[in-house]
């Protein structure tokens, strides 16, 4: 077991990268979870990206921990995962754009009323159609920075839409704006303690 002490992520910008499947969701529940037991569940907002759950891929944040109830919790109505369930390229795009749109209003939403700590699960879904300013507008506003994103081959099937090119240029820029980028790939979010 690696242990994470939450402690030492506050102030700090962190990302978790890796494939489908490494843990980057569980991570982060963790991460959350510990933050509110430490007393910090007035200071934080949660925007999840994330569609449900599909077999061994992601998830919400609300299917991994109940503690979502406990912060700010942000999240669209309606979220699809275009590169999973798209038949085609028209609908690929579609589903992208309605996913930045509602996204979009749950980031102006946090700038209206910024926290002190910012967590982001899948950010990489915004990315797909979204404008990376909005995402770094918050990320000045927030002291203390965790999000997630897929980083990995497993999921690549764009229609030739330049979709998954597109999410990994804007991962890679993210990820230049952040003190800790943690690569699930090998390690895997389960190996992870923990603790404050």
């Amino acid at each position: 077991m690696i242990r994470l002490q939450v402690e030492r992520i506050l102030g700090r910008k962190i990302l978790l990268l890796g494939d489908v499947g490494t843990g980057k969701t569980l991570l982060t529940s963790r991460i959350l979870e510990k933050l509110v037991e430490l007393g910090y569940e007035k200071h934080i907002t949660v925007i999840d990206m994330a569609p449900e759950k599909m077999g061994h891929i992601g998830g919400t944040l609300g299917e991994y921990t109940r503690i979502v109830e406990r912060v700010t919790y942000l999240r669209p109505r309606t979220i699809y995962a275009p590169r999973t369930t798209a038949r085609n390229q028209e609908e690929l795009l579609f589903m992208a754009r309605k996913n930045a749109e509602s996204i979009d209003s749950l980031l102006t939403k946090y700038l209206s009323q910024p926290t002190e700590i910012l967590i982001i699960n899948d950010v990489t879904l915004y990315f797909h159609a979204g404008d990376i300013r909005r995402v770094l507008g918050c990320l000045s506003h927030a002291k203390t920075f965790v999000a997630n994103a897929y980083y990995g081959q497993k999921i690549s099937c764009d229609y030739g839409t330049g979709v998954t090119l597109r999410e990994r240029k804007l991962v890679e820029r993210l990820a230049k704006e952040m003190d800790i980028i943690l690569n699930l790939d090998s390690i895997g979010g389960s190996n992870f303690f923990v603790d404050g």
